[in-house]
Order: structure tokens, then sequence, then C-alpha cells
């Protein structure tokens, strides 16, 4: 009898082991030795990409988020559509939108000729996205490292995972939920539209459908960047914030207490419902939401990570080897 407890607990001990050792693999020095100057490479270049172009910011923390909410955090946003694969690049959300490629691509190759084989395109994704942050006098974090790329991408779950401009408070929630994340969380991940732009046609029927969840003035304003007809002026930028649209700060949560989100999936967070109490907390206390923000991207960063001997370690980030 007691040989068999003994077999049954470390058939369990396993079981558990294997389910948490994707994330016991990442670890904050993981290229300590393999590539020690690796952080500070993309350090710099993340700096220098901020410096000429302040939205760049904005651009590579979506990269990471809009990588990890489709396959998790595994680099699959980077590739390019081939003959075998449909990249995600194309997806309704991210198509003519999602942007940074240039920097990451530039980061690879000066990583590839010091140590090559070593750093990951999904490490770099990571990485960057802390570096935007504080590039744009945001919040640090440490972030876990060790992720391997993904041979495979899929466009289909990007139109599915991603979430869309017209979402609803409760298929937000959802959709964060299927992820990992809280409500918390999702408010606190929303506030990186403290910086960075969005097109008209993001916007286009918001600021034209006089609504009660929309401020006058601001709507008004939006107008003159965006032609009420569609197809019309589309691509046209307007800052999601209008008073601080390249510093990260809780300027955000301020804007939708005011009626002034300009997409209207940021302002169902503060609608009258259950997320309301979390933007005025952020808004009465920038050290709360920039330590929430900080620890839900890391929450995020772990979302189903390959390591060990899966995917791979791409040569270029937009290709498999």
């Amino acid at each position: 009898m007691a040989s068999v407890l003994s077999c049954i607990c470390m058939v369990f001990t396993m079981l558990i082991v294997m389910i948490f050792s994707s994330q016991a693999q990442l670890s904050s020095n993981f290229y300590d030795s393999s590539c020690p100057s690796a952080l500070s490479t993309i350090r710099g270049a993340v700096s220098t990409a901020v410096s000429g172009e302040p939205r760049m910011a904005a651009s590579l923390i979506r990269l990471h988020f809009h990588d990890c909410f489709v396959q998790g955090c595994d680099g699959s946003v980077l590739l390019d559509d081939t003959a075998t694969i449909t990249g995600e690049k194309t997806a309704r959300n991210n198509a003519n939108s999602i942007r940074g490629f240039n920097v990451i691509d530039n980061i690879k190759s000066q990583l590839e000729s010091i140590c090559p084989g070593i750093v990951s395109c999904a490490d770099i994704v990571a990485v960057a996205a802390r570096d935007a942050s504080v590039a744009a006098t945001g919040p640090s974090w440490t972030v876990n490292l060790g992720r391997r790329d993904s041979t495979t991408a899929s466009r289909s779950l990007a139109d599915s995972n991603l979430p869309a401009f017209t979402d609803s408070l409760s298929s937000l929630t959802s959709l964060f939920s299927t992820k990992g994340l809280s409500q918390r969380d999702m408010v606190a991940l929303s506030g990186a539209h403290t910086i960075g732009q969005a097109q008209c046609v993001t916007f286009r029927g918001r600021i034209y459908n006089n609504a009660s969840d929309i401020e006058a003035g601001f709507a008004a304003a939006r107008r003159s960047q965006c032609p009420a007809a569609s197809g019309s002026g589309d691509s046209n930028l307007a800052p999601l914030d209008l008073v601080t649209p390249n510093t990260f700060d809780n300027n955000y949560y301020r804007n939708l207490i005011s009626k002034r989100g300009l997409l209207q999936s940021d302002q169902v967070l503060f609608s009258g419902g259950a997320t309301d109490t979390i933007v005025n907390q952020y808004n009465r206390d920038s050290k709360v939401f920039r330590a929430d923000f900080a620890s839900a991207i890391v929450k995020m960063g772990n979302i189903s990570p390959l390591t060990g001997s899966q995917g791979q370690i791409r040569r270029v980030c937009n290709l498999v080897n």
C-alpha cells in the first residue's frame, strides 16, 4: 500500500512540474552568461527609436500585447506570410496598424552579430516593451526571459483573440479572462493608451454618433481630422491622450472620467460598470496605476511561453529558420 501511495505521489509531483515548467524556466538572468550585453543592446536601440519617433513607444508596447494574446508570447506576430504560414500582420486588428517591426529587426540584427542564435525574437519584443515604457517616462519592471520563437502563426486566432475598438465591457472582460487576466489587469493595461495614436477609422463612429458618453467639444475637435464619410481620411491619426500624448502618465483615466476616451473600447471602462472604481483609483493615484500596470504586463508576458526545446531561436524575426 505504501509503495502504491508513493507511486501516486510521484506521478502527481511530475504532473505539477509539467504544468508549471514553462513558467519556471523563465528567469530575469537568462542571458547573463550566454549574451551579457543583450539587455543593454535592446535598451539602447529602443531609446534611439523612441527619441527619433515618440510614437514608437506606444507601438512597441502594443506589439508585445498583440503577440501575447495570440498563441502566447512566442513572437508569432512577427512572422510574414509564406506559402505555408498565414501570418498575423494582416489580421483585422493588425492590418495597416501594428508597427515597430523595423525596430525589432534592427535589434535582432545587432544581437545576432554579438551572440548569434541566442536571444529569441519573443524575448526581444518583451524587453522592448519595457524599455519603451521607460523611454516614455513610464514604469519599469523585471522581464522574465527564456521564451523561444514559434514556428507557426495564426491569422484566425488574431482575428478572434485581439480586442476590437468597438468591444463592450463584458466582451473585453471575457477576452482578458481567457488569458488569465483580471478586470483590474485589463484596466491597468488599457492605460497604455495614455500614449500613442489611433486611426480615424477606429473612432469615426464614436465621434459622429452624438451619444451621451462623449463630451461634445471633444467630439467636435476630433471631427476636424476625421471626415464622416467612410473611406475618407481613414488613416488620419489622432492622439489617444490630447493632453500628454507622448508621456506615460495617468491622464488616460482622467480623460475617461471626462468622457474623452477616443476609442469606444476605452470609454466603456468608465460607463457605469464594474470598472468605474478602478478608473477612479488610477485617476487619483498615479503610483498605484504604475505599479498595477507593471504587475499586469509581467503577468501578460507569462502567457503560454515556449521554452526548453519548444520552438526555435529565429535567425531573423519575420521568417522561420
